[in-house]
């Protein structure tokens, strides 16, 4: 008993004194490392030079590259445009407007070019290419020259609105007689190409005015047809004289129609209206462009016609050759010829003129693009018309003839679809 009280208390005792704590190693503080300041680039003292004539043009493929570069006296700017081979490290550079007479920029901006992506090339990367100085690309039948501007060079006059006029006199070879007259034309052209080598085209409000002498007019409300290439021979003709030889005969068929094509004639105190309801033809391509835009072809096939002077309705059948041939490569140069025989039939018996009338058309003209005002060009049309009939009452059948000069405006008349990239005499 006594053993334990002695040893709770000695417990006690030591429980009470303060063991000292071992001292902390001392922690050093991290030295920082001198923090050396970062070299600043050296000014890009950098002079681009704009195009001129003998420049090359840049490339229609690849992406249209914003640059800024360094401002000088003639792009103060420093708006620039590039096309870039990265394999080459180059670039061909034009300015991103348009340049006056003295080379300074203006402040229109480029037409009729892609629209450029920034941020593809900061200066740093710019540096590292070699940059051409260039002429912006232009669009198919398109130029662009060493300012910037661009003009159209190509012009597709089976797309277009058309307004024109010209000098058209008419001599009536039975009476000699010369009617003074001017023609106002006007009307819409389409063309488009289909499946299968197939070519459209639609012809709207087709019409022709005659002012003056034996004032009258020719209209047509709708005209349309198709060409088509048959790559199938319908014939194979084989010969034998001397070494087998085979040749190939296409029918390259198509279709022909008018619809409302109204015609006032007149001569001397004689007058008559006829209005062709609907026409349908048949045709035939003796010849055609691989285009299929130039052709040599006949057709034909029947009317529907009122005789507005006498108030009845004839079925008129009807036979053609015709050819339209677009002579050049940017569509400049036209000609335009045709023939067609017309018998007018169910006809009732009219005083003064043939049961059976008929009636023979020939057509040629010449028409080129002259000057364009706005890249809308202006063409001067040439045309010779001679007419025989005999389906006018109480007139003299005969021959009567007419030669036209005039000029024609068109509207919205595009590039050819053919058109090439390169610039006029670059090709």
């Amino acid at each position: 008993m006594l053993v334990s009280a002695v040893t709770l208390g000695c417990a006690l005792l030591l429980g009470q004194v303060e063991v000292p704590e071992a001292p902390e190693a001392p922690v050093e503080a991290p030295v920082e490392a001198p923090v050396e300041p970062t070299p600043e680039p050296e000014p890009w003292d950098f002079q681009m030079a704009v195009p001129n004539a003998s420049s090359p043009q840049q490339p229609h493929h690849g992406q249209a590259r914003c640059l800024a570069l360094p401002p000088t006296p003639a792009v103060p700017s420093g708006a620039w445009r590039a096309r870039c081979d990265d394999v080459k490290k180059e670039c061909l550079v034009s300015p991103a407007h348009e340049l006056d007479v003295e080379g300074h920029e203006k402040d229109q901006s480029l037409q009729r070019v892609d629209r450029c992506v920034s941020n593809l090339m900061p200066t740093e990367l710019t540096r590292q290419y070699r940059l051409v100085p260039a002429i912006a690309e232009a669009p198919p039948g398109w130029y662009r020259d060493e300012r910037g501007r661009v003009l159209q060079y190509n012009f597709d006059l089976h797309r277009r609105v058309y307004v024109g006029g010209a000098w058209a006199p008419r001599w009536l070879r039975g009476t000699d007689r010369l009617d003074q007259r001017v023609r106002v034309d006007f009307g819409v052209d389409l063309e488009w190409p289909g499946d299968s080598d197939r070519l459209h085209r639609m012809t709207l409000l087709d019409t022709e005015l005659y002012l003056g002498d034996a004032a009258s007019y020719d209209a047509t409300l709708l005209r349309y047809d198709f060409r088509s290439q048959n790559d199938a021979p319908l014939f194979r003709v084989t010969t034998f004289y001397g070494r087998p030889r085979r040749f190939d005969i296409y029918a390259n068929l198509g279709f022909w129609m008018e619809v409302l094509h109204g015609e006032q004639v007149r001569r001397e105190d004689a007058h008559a209206d006829f209005l062709s309801v609907a026409a349908t033809n048949v045709t035939l391509d003796l010849w055609h462009s691989s285009d299929l835009v130039s052709y040599v072809r006949v057709r034909t096939g029947p009317a529907v016609e009122r005789d507005r002077t006498n108030g009845f309705f004839t079925l008129v059948p009807a036979a053609a050759l015709e050819g339209d041939f677009t002579l050049d490569r940017d569509g400049f140069h036209h000609v335009r010829f045709g023939a067609e025989a017309q018998k007018v039939l169910l006809a009732q018996a009219v005083e003064g003129r043939p049961l059976r009338p008929e009636r023979l058309r020939l057509r040629a003209g010449y028409e080129f693009i002259a000057l364009a005002i706005n890249d809308q060009p202006v063409s001067v049309t040439l045309d010779g018309r001679g007419t025989w009939r005999d389906d006018v009452a109480n007139a003299p059948a005969g021959w009567e003839w007419s030669a036209q000069a005039g000029l024609r405006f068109s509207m919205w008349a595009p590039a050819r679809r053919t058109a090439p990239e390169a610039s006029p005499g670059k090709s």
